[in-house]
């Protein structure tokens, strides 16, 4: 490096006031906060000399430098004096003003070793010497400071031909490098965590994680997990070496032991700052010193948190911007284990509901089968006395005889479904295939509803072709599923007609069964809602309210068994149509598994609960026509009764009146309607 002129003479600050005129001190123009300094400083003290004494060379650089915005650092002579301007000052941090006319060595210190060697090879062989986002750990603000720059130091010709200094744009980089650093940590923590079920596994995770850091920002992390003896468990831990003084296996949290990290104290889910410069023999990472604080922070559910993470703090970062990325780390991890613990009481919910739902199965199954053997045993001798011809029963016995024969068939069918629905829900029923006449078959079950259908005025149209071939189905789920959907039809029927059609789709591998009526139709936003068990939509007009929801689930559940699909379409005012779709063909089973067609002897049994069933939902009056009649339920009233000794019946089932008019005949003026607006019309009369 070429040698500054020496100074002719020594000038005195006070001529180089603020504002002088003297042109030799122009390059000094401008520059801002540094610009003042520089005219203002006293350059006959430093190694540099007197401004007027400068080279050209130094004049011109030093002039680019005050007057960029762009952070310039000018190193000149051989003792590498600092000249800069204001967006340089600010990376100097306490080191300025003092830096300005110091020498480098005596400015930086303690990067020396690293920045030292850059500049002699850049004065002794005049070649640029660029860094991107070099480490330097700076002394500014009291501490060593974990710093990154992106720099070219390029030499500056002086006048004589040699290298006079060293020119250096510089940009810090630090909260870009360890902004994405990170970023990383975090995007790395997050992909860990995902597939994790189990608190044990996010802890063991999450400090594996910290831990491929190279430790940068936490040197150490130990995880407790706090358990119900008042002790918390080192569950996991990086940076530590086992049996560390500080980290015992189990830590008491009564008393003096818990006193280095106070995980007893309320968590109330905030972070614990906790000093940590005179624990011993703590783990530095990649430092030249233990951390001078650590952070205590609870994971999980915020009151009464299971489990603490320690961290300690990178010593080179202030502390509270430490705390704050740590505080991130633990609202990630903490909301994992959130997700995981309400996930786990999810399941654990829903192996109580599966529980629940299979005692009730249980139950249904077992209650099913005791209810069914008294059935038999009441519906045998009750059709036996109605068939009797050696004593035949007349009038109000045979009557009585007949209501309980109904409400007995009834009752077996709904006994029938729910054992049919526990036989499902435990795996056991099983399909048992038939090659079979679907068509006949079909058939055969619609026409038990053309007498009800005659009397309640609905037309019962039946579109059923023969097929090419039998069909493979189990006959006792067909009948199920016809009858289900007939009845259903039915109930919310009250004009035009019903009708029922079977067709071979287009490709002739499945068979379409359609149920159509010209009903009240279903709100679009229940159609998804009516094949769930138990769901009945409010405020439906039907024939009755009675019903147990059911009967649309299992038809559901049948047409499953069969490999099948259902599906609604309905409008409101218009009525609904019901599609049942199964396979077809004799290829649907091996030839083995298909059995031979057995009797229909119970298909008369079954329909005719259901038929009779639905006729009970007619008004009474009802003709062949389907016309109502002027017809009431009406018991002569006693002579002596008083005048105003009338009573009114409303109730949707038929039996249910005429038992209750029985109930009431001989004491009072008794009517009984269907419903309740024929209750008020009838009040109102």
């Amino acid at each position: 490096m070429e040698p500054t002129e020496p100074p002719a003479k020594k000038r005195t600050a006070a001529k180089r006031s603020v504002g002088s005129a003297d042109e030799t001190f122009d390059f000094l123009a401008g520059g801002g906060d540094m610009g003042r300094l520089m005219r203002a400083k006293d350059w006959a003290a430093t190694a540099l000399g007197e401004p007027e004494t400068w080279p050209q060379s130094l004049r011109t650089s030093v002039s680019t430098c005050l007057n960029c915005s762009f952070p310039i650092l000018i190193w000149w002579g051989p003792d590498l004096v600092k000249l800069y301007n204001d967006a340089y000052a600010l990376i100097l941090g306490a080191k300025h003003p003092s830096a300005l006319g110091a020498r480098g060595r005596d400015v930086w210190p303690e990067i020396w070793d690293i920045i030292g060697p850059m500049l002699d090879r850049v004065v002794s062989k005049g070649e640029a010497s660029p860094a991107d986002d070099l480490l330097l750990m700076l002394e500014r603000h009291g501490y060593a400071e974990e710093c990154y720059f992106s720099f070219s130091y390029s030499p500056i010709r002086a006048e004589t031909g040699g290298t006079g200094g060293v020119f250096c744009p510089v940009i810090e980089t630090t909260a870009r490098v360890i902004g994405e650093r990170r970023l990383r940590l975090q995007r790395r923590l997050a992909e860990q965590l995902a597939d994790l079920h189990s608190v044990a596994d996010i802890g063991s995770a999450a400090v594996q994680c910290l831990s491929e850091d190279d430790d940068r920002d936490f040197p150490f992390v130990a995880l407790y997990q706090v358990n119900e003896d008042q002790t918390a468990r080192l569950a996991a831990s990086s940076g530590l070496e086992p049996g560390h003084s500080a980290f015992p296996a189990v830590l008491s949290l009564v008393g003096e032991a818990d006193q280095q990290w106070r995980l007893s104290e309320p968590a109330d889910g905030r972070r614990r700052h906790i000093p940590t410069e005179g624990v011993l023999d703590l783990p530095r990472g990649p430092w030249d010193r233990p951390p001078t604080y650590s952070v205590v922070l609870p994971l999980g559910t915020e009151g009464e948190p299971a489990i603490f993470m320690i961290a300690g703090l990178n010593p080179s970062r202030p502390p509270d911007e430490m705390s704050e990325f740590a505080d991130l780390l633990a609202r990630q991890i903490s909301a994992s284990i959130t997700n995981t613990l309400a996930a786990e009481a999810q399941r654990k919910r829903a192996d109580e509901l599966a529980e629940l739902d299979r005692m009730k199965t249980a139950f249904f199954a077992n209650v099913s089968h005791e209810f069914r053997t008294p059935l038999t045993l009441m519906l045998s001798p009750l059709e036996d006395a109605l068939h009797d011809e050696r004593a035949p029963l007349e009038g109000a016995q045979q009557e009585r005889l007949k209501t309980a024969h109904r409400n007995s068939l009834r009752l077996l069918k709904l006994v029938n479904t729910l054992l049919d629905f526990s036989r499902i829900e435990a795996g056991r029923v099983q399909a048992n295939p038939v090659a079979t006449d679907l068509a006949e078959l079909t058939v055969d079950l619609a026409a038990g509803f053309r007498s009800a259908c005659e009397r309640a005025g609905l037309r019962l149209v039946v579109d059923c072709p023969p097929l090419p071939e039998p069909a493979v189905v189990d006959r006792d789920m067909w009948e199920k599923i016809v009858l289900n959907l007939l009845s259903n039809a039915f109930k919310f029927t009250f004009e035009g007609a019903i009708a029922v059609q079977l067709r071979l789709t287009p490709d002739g591998r499945a068979v379409e069964l359609l149920v159509r009526d010209s009903g009240v139709g279903v709100p679009t936003h229940e159609i998804p809602r009516l094949f769930e068990r138990f769901h009945r939509i409010e405020g439906q007009k039907s024939r009755s309210f009675e019903g147990s929801g059911i009967g649309l689930a299992l038809v559901h559940e049948l047409v499953r068994q069969h490999d099948g699909t259902i599906s609604a379409e309905s409008a409101v005012g218009q009525g609904t149509t019901f599609t049942v779709t199964i396979p077809f063909g004799a290829a649907v089973l091996p030839a083995q598994l298909i059995a031979t067609a057995s009797s229909g002897s119970a298909l008369a049994s079954r329909a005719e609960a259901y038929v009779e069933e639905a006729v009970r939902w007619l008004p009474e009056g009802v003709g062949e026509a389907g016309r109502m009649t002027e017809y009431t339920i009406g018991l002569p009233r006693p002579a002596d009764a008083d005048a105003q000794a009338h009573v009114l019946i409303a109730d949707d089932n038929a039996d249910m009146r005429q038992y209750l008019c029985r109930l009431l005949e001989g004491r009072w003026s008794v009517e009984a309607v269907g419903d309740g607006q024929a209750a008020l019309e009838a009040v109102r009369r």
